[in-house]
């Protein structure tokens, strides 16, 4: 057994002896963790003969994880296993797992079985073509989860705008930034001291280490076979602290440096949105006019602003955003785009109601201005959160 590593978290520049290491960190995984080495190492058996290892990291789970597993490494050689004790924590254990890696590529899967291992070979090929980070995602081609609810996916993806609001240079750089399986390059973090606070190690790697070619493989996150989740609503207040620590240090200036606002980009967004207004306004005139249908300010403002919605997306994903469009071909990716820009859209629609409120009832400004005031504000919002979100490029070597 791995005497457990103590002090700063910093995964060290030493000299690789194999060129890959996956850890696995696990707590009360004892009746997932057999069949996950077995399966884990027929795969890299394969692809990999003698050329990697694997790491279970676990917390002295009371279900005695760690015991199963070492008793597993007389029949699975390149299986090391670390009992942590007076430590706890998936994102530390990672890392403490890197610590004591031999491999030039580091790598991450749960134990629970909920990431399938034969990704693997995606996520290996990725990075022996050049990338510095390949991350296995839900959110690209080929990829999606098994059987969540309504409830677990918006939370997810609330906690992944929520991450694009706070922390856009990092979050936005990849389409599944909550993932917890993906591969490194050694060198990308070597030195790179790591304050992972809860369980998203991947937004800690992207906000401190030196990553510059990023890829993505699409998988389809499993439903638990055995054990119980480890995920509570901790773990989204720890999420939150962790983009909060992240934000407060600064962005890095590496990526600040390197990073420049889209002026084309911007220009064209403008244009399609002036197109929008004029949607918006004559819409709203007619809607609300007395002398035309006389509807209330309120409800005329949701309607004609739902319309200029649809108009605003097909001009943008013809002309501002097209390129990336063509790379995302066919209808349902088309719908998947207006959907989210849909629903981004009808985020700063809540909040231009909310405006126009308090500028035309409240305060009594002309109802045309008060409108005017509100595209303004919604489209800054809008054209910042579809830019991460909607029509973003995170293949390796795309520009904005």
């Amino acid at each position: 057994m791995i005497d457990t590593p103590l002090g700063i978290l910093q995964v060290g520049d030493c000299e690789p002896t194999l060129w890959f290491s996956l850890v696995v960190p696990t707590y009360n995984e004892s009746k997932n963790v057999t069949r996950l080495v077995e399966v884990l190492t027929g795969i890299l058996d394969r692809v990999l003969p003698q050329q990697y290892e694997l790491i279970v990291v676990d917390d002295d789970s009371p279900d005695r994880t760690w015991a199963v597993a070492e008793s597993l490494s007389a029949c699975y050689p390149q299986l090391r296993v670390m009992r942590r004790q007076g430590e706890r924590g998936l994102s530390s254990a990672v890392i403490r797992g890197w610590q004591v890696a031999r491999g030039q590529i580091l790598g991450v899967i749960d134990g629970d079985l909920q990431h399938p291992p034969e990704t693997l070979v995606e996520l290996l090929q990725a990075i022996a073509e050049g990338a510095d980070l390949c991350v296995a995602s839900r959110h690209v081609e080929g990829g999606g989860v098994s059987d969540w609810g309504v409830v677990r996916r918006f939370l997810s993806r609330g906690a992944q705008v929520l991450g694009l609001i706070i922390l856009p240079r990092v979050v936005g750089r990849v389409s599944d930034p909550m993932s917890g399986y993906f591969l490194l390059r050694r060198s990308a973090i070597a030195g790179a001291v790591l304050h992972p606070l809860g369980y998203k190690i991947l937004i800690e790697v992207l906000g401190r280490g030196q990553i510059e070619r990023i890829a993505e493989v699409g998988y389809v996150f499993q439903e638990r076979q055995a054990g119980e989740s480890k995920v509570t609503w901790k773990q989204y207040v720890s999420y939150l602290g962790h983009l909060v620590r992240l934000r407060s240090r600064g962005r890095l200036g590496r990526i600040r440096e390197r990073w420049q606002v889209p002026l084309t980009r911007l220009l064209r967004f403008g244009i399609v949105g002036l197109s929008g207004v004029v949607v918006d306004m004559l819409l709203l005139y007619v809607l609300s006019d007395p002398s035309m249908l006389g509807l209330g300010v309120t409800r005329s403002k949701v309607i004609a602003a739902e319309v200029a919605i649809i108009n605003n997306f097909v001009w943008n994903d013809l002309w501002t955003f097209g390129d990336r469009a063509r790379s995302q071909p066919g209808a349902n990716a088309r719908l998947k785009r207006f959907l989210k820009f849909n629903l981004v859209c009808l985020a700063g629609l809540l909040l231009s109601v909310v405006i126009i409120y308090l500028l035309f009832d409240r305060l009594g400004m002309n109802r045309y201005l008060a409108n005017l005031v509100a595209i303004a504000i919604v489209t800054i919002w809008n054209f910042g959160i579809n830019l991460q979100l909607n029509w973003r490029v995170t293949a390796v070597g795309k520009k904005p």
